[in-house]
């Protein structure tokens, strides 16, 4: 059984780390060089760094930003936020991501994950997906909805089909991220987490909704995630990586101690 992975996610808009709650409401809360540092040394599994505004602004991601935390960690280091193409892929290898994460220029052109898997590999491309859920009315089988531009733009295209149309286009992760459950501390979205989880091959990354490690365990057992993404639990000092590990190990979860 492979360990369950605990991940911070670092919102990062004009180089400041930010918290929005579903996607509004955005707030600038400190230096990600500094929070990147702490959770490493904390105990952290993996980190993603998100530019949340480079898609909307149509601008590249701030690779001095990423450069200034990848020189502060020794874990696994994802990146994503106005990523449309190999180039902006290799650019942000060499800034010192790992992985890099497509969303919005994916869904606008798809071929650019199949165009990253071949040359960066697939473990190395991640398919990021901001998903709203839907009303009946939308004729989407799923009930779940894509969105891309930092939420700002519904796409019609349902989020269950969207998953395995990105596994098969080799991607090697999906990050499912709930808009509903975003900065709620309500727990993550299980309907949505637990459906394509059971229709991929692929690791799934929960991401939105953690207030508690009970979320966290909740989404691995239930939720069937192979990681998730912590943020405001972190941010603001409600808890620590330990503590959530600790929890997790003592509900009997293999976690990496």
């Amino acid at each position: 059984m492979l360990s369950k992975r605990v991940i911070a996610c670092l919102d990062v808009r004009d180089g400041h780390l930010a918290k929005s709650v579903k996607f509004v409401d955005t707030k600038n809360i400190g230096d990600p060089v500094e929070k990147a540092k702490e959770y490493y040394l904390g105990g952290l599994d993996e980190l993603v760094f998100y530019d949340i505004t480079a898609s909307s602004e149509k601008r590249g991601i701030m690779l001095e930003v990423v450069e200034a935390v990848a020189d502060q960690v020794f874990i696994p280091l994802s990146v994503g936020g106005g990523i449309r193409s190999v180039a902006d892929a290799t650019d942000l290898r060499l800034a010192g991501a790992e992985k890099i994460n497509v969303n919005s220029a994916a869904i606008r052109r798809p071929d650019l994950i199949d165009e990253c898997a071949m040359s960066i590999g697939n473990q190395n491309v991640v398919l990021s997906m901001d998903v709203l859920k839907s009303a009946p009315s939308s004729g989407l089988p799923s009930g779940y909805e894509i969105v891309i531009d930092g939420g700002r733009t519904r796409t019609e295209k349902d989020a269950l089909a969207w998953a395995l149309e990105g596994e098969k286009r080799g991607a090697g992760e999906l990050v499912v991220n709930s808009i509903d459950a975003d900065g709620t501390k309500a727990g993550y979205e299980i309907c949505l987490t637990s459906m394509i989880s059971n229709s991929v091959r692929i690791p799934v990354i929960a991401s939105g909704g953690a207030g508690t490690p009970e979320h966290l365990s909740e989404v691995f057992s239930e939720g069937k995630a192979d990681a998730a993404l912590v943020a405001s639990m972190l941010h603001y000092g409600e808890y620590t990586i330990s503590e959530i590990k600790s929890h997790l190990s003592a509900d009997g979860h293999q976690i990496r101690v």
